[in-house]
C-alpha cells in the first residue's frame, strides 16, 4: 500500500503531497505507540 502511494505520487508529479503524507504517518505512529505506554497522559494534554 505504501509503495503504491509513493509510485502514484511520483508518476503524477504530486511532490507537494509528500510532506503531508509523512506528517500523517508520524502522527499515526505517535497515536499507536503512545496509547500503550506511560507517556499517553502527557500526549493527550497536547
Amino acid at each position: 500500500m505504501f509503495k503504491e502511494l509513493i509510485s502514484f505520487l511520483i508518476e503524477n508529479k504530486k511532490w507537494w503531497l509528500i510532506p503531508p503524507v509523512i506528517v500523517f504517518i508520524i502522527f499515526g505512529f505517535l497515536v499507536v505507540f503512545s496509547s500503550s505506554s506511560a507517556v499517553s497522559p502527557f500526549i493527550y494534554m497536547l
